[in-house]
């Protein structure tokens, strides 16, 4: 086990640790923000017929050669086909077809004009431009044709990804779809001074918990399930580790608060070794959340973070992201990198590499007051956290995580 170490060097453990937990069938219509574990093959082509894509005439360019508006090409109409329909005649020489954008270009031609390049007529047209073959032409499987690649395993199944799939003619309730399973997640926030919301008066000594809140909000807003969230526990070591162990019957990944750092309560060091789970690292160098510890039991991981509360929630976008998208096979759970300007002094000092609540907005980055692991409202409303390696002047850059 390694101790103390680089932010990176964590993120490199728990990644390594922790592979996709495999793939489920589901409908198109239960899929939105899901993954494709396999790729998905286009069934017909689309478009599934040559079209216009504008409303004009259809007819052979080559007799358009040499049309203008002073010496235009005359046509006689023969049909008019609208978006839905079909005409079944096959368009010879000297005649034309009006048609309506997404209408089906009929047999024989290979052009279409718009129709302010005409007279509009409607049994003659007079044709004020020469055309080149296949111009204005959208040809049959432009899209995509039958038995490519639809969709590549690992998509995100969005809204376009959806819309394509319809296309298609797979939007349907007897097509499977053969996704990642999105991972499972437990939450155990330990403390002896914590007490749920609903304890009136609050004890003396006591705190009203906010982590677990705090966590399930994250998680429920990065699409994670959370299967269990049990109501607090005391900080000892065997009511702690019989708790993981109810949990793991249940849970893909446990996240943990409290209990991590080096106070004689501080439980999870006695309680992971009664799971035999183990530890790949406790300690990572940054504030806050100094004391993280990562483990595994029997395949699950666990993930220990600190039980201050802008503490926690800093680690979890931290570690518990690039934790969640390793496990989902889903790289963009982790958050993003940006540089920015600051444009609030950061006073602060301290050698180590710190990381601070803000506000990203069109490069610019504005710090609120308030940076105490212990303080949460302050990060209402921010939404990155600001890399600092010490204290910083406004104008510098500095690089964002966006949450």
């Amino acid at each position: 086990m390694e101790e103390s170490i680089s932010l990176e060097r964590a993120v490199e453990l728990i990644t390594g640790s922790a592979a996709p937990l495999g793939s489920e069938e589901i409908t198109p219509s239960d899929s939105l923000g899901r993954v494709l574990a396999r790729d998905v093959f286009a069934p017909i082509d689309q478009p599934p017929f040559s079209r216009s894509p504008l409303d004009g005439y259809a007819f052979r360019a080559a007799d358009s050669a040499g049309a203008s508006q002073d010496t235009p090409a005359v046509l006689t109409v023969v049909d008019t086909v609208f978006a839905g329909g079909w005409c079944g005649k096959t368009v010879g020489p000297g005649q034309a077809v009006r048609i309506m954008t997404g209408a089906p270009i009929p047999q024989g031609c290979d052009c279409v004009i718009r129709q302010e390049d005409t007279n509009q007529g409607a049994e003659r047209v007079e044709i004020y431009q020469s055309l080149r073959p296949f111009e204005n032409y959208c040809h049959r499987g432009e899209d995509f044709k039958r038995g490519e690649i639809l969709l590549s395993a690992g998509a995100v199944l969005d809204g376009t990804a959806l819309g394509v799939l319809a296309s298609a003619g797979l939007f349907r309730d007897d097509v499977e779809l053969s996704v990642r399973r999105v991972p499972r997640a437990a939450l155990l926030c330990t403390g002896d001074e914590l007490v749920e919301n609903h304890v009136r008066p609050l004890p003396p000594g006591k705190i009203y918990s906010s982590n677990r809140a705090c966590l399930w909000g994250r998680l429920t807003a990065l699409g994670i399930p959370v299967v269990s969230a049990p109501t607090g526990c005391a900080d000892e070591p065997e009511e702690i580790a019989a708790a993981l162990r109810e949990l793991a019957e249940v849970a893909d990944v446990i996240i943990t608060t409290g209990g991590v750092s080096v106070g004689a309560r501080d439980a999870f060091h006695q309680a992971l070794p009664l799971l035999g789970a183990e530890r790949l690292f406790w300690r990572v160098r940054c504030k806050p959340g100094t004391p993280a510890m990562y483990a595994v039991c029997r395949g699950k991981p666990i993930l220990c973070l600190s039980g201050n509360p802008f503490a926690a929630s800093a680690t979890f976008e931290l570690l518990g992201r690039p934790l969640l998208a390793a496990l989902a096979g889903r790289p963009s759970l982790c958050p993003l990198k940006a540089v920015g300007t600051l444009e609030t002094d950061f006073p602060k000092g301290g050698g180590m590499r710190r990381f601070v609540r803000g506000c990203f907005r069109e490069g610019r980055v504005a710090l609120p007051q308030g940076h105490s692991p212990g303080q949460l409202r302050s990060a209402v409303g921010t939404n990155c956290l600001v890399e600092l390696n010490g204290p910083a002047q406004a104008g510098e850059r500095v690089t964002v995580y966006i949450l």
